[in-house]
């Protein structure tokens, strides 16, 4: 005699019901997406910091006449010049994350391995860029806490000089993009161990390369935290 099961015990089957997730995605990758909120949170509050000193101030220092060199080659005359590169270099980086990531989707691993490296090598190409980036202004005077004795080429006029403006914009400035430099360098790493793991076959061995999709969501998240900070920062 077969025991019966009482409607309250049954495995509930429908979407939305108990029995299975309604969304069906993988644990690992829902964690990764509360983590890029919970991060998003953090940036959203540097950016808004930001953009409330940047607006109820009189003055502020001129991006375009901040950023004119490009480091090692020209010293005045190419404003966002190197920026863009930059920004080019981290975007193309992107792209070859998602061509990384499709070639997981069909399981063919020597394009993972060699779409991941190129993305490294982006990563680190960016870093790079930053640092240089970082020197110059550095030389020029700017750094936490110090900025050029001599102002007036930062603004348009003479009346519009603040040294007070020009130093929130630098201590911000160094805050945000080291922040987010920092969030570039733990990717190459991060994509560096997992390149190694591709190597090795350990995501050929468990017939899932869904590793490579998780690093791809952060990865695509610091280029687009990039393309925020590149507004506020440098646009704006």
């Amino acid at each position: 005699m077969s025991a019966q099961v009482s409607s309250i015990d049954e495995l509930k089957t429908t979407p939305w019901s108990g029995g299975k997730s309604p969304f069906n995605v993988e644990y690992g990758k829902m964690m990764m997406w509360f983590f890029l909120l919970s991060d998003a949170f953090t940036f959203s509050s540097l950016l808004i910091a930001y953009g409330a000193l940047r607006f109820s101030a009189h003055t502020w220092p001129m991006a375009d006449l901040i950023f004119q060199s490009v480091p090692g080659m020209i010293d005045h005359g190419a404003p966002l010049v190197f920026v863009g590169i930059m920004t080019f270099i981290l975007i193309l980086s992107s792209v070859t994350m998602v061509l990384a990531v499709e070639a997981g989707h069909r399981n063919a691993k020597k394009e993972v391995v060699w779409w991941m490296i190129a993305t490294v090598i982006g990563g680190f190409m960016f870093l790079g860029c930053q640092a240089l980036e970082w020197s110059h202004l550095h030389h020029e005077g700017f750094w936490w806490g110090s900025i050029p004795h001599e102002l007036g080429e930062y603004f348009k006029s003479e009346k519009d000089i603040s040294a007070v403006s020009t130093q929130q914009f630098a201590n911000l400035f160094f805050t945000i993009t080291g922040f987010h430099g920092f969030h570039v360098f733990s990717g190459v790493v991060i994509n560096i161990i997992i390149t190694i793991n591709v190597l090795a076959g350990t995501y050929e061995k468990r017939g899932s390369y869904l590793m490579i999709e998780k690093v791809g969501l952060y990865w695509h998240f610091v280029d687009l935290v990039w393309v925020f900070v590149f507004t506020f920062f440098y646009l704006v």
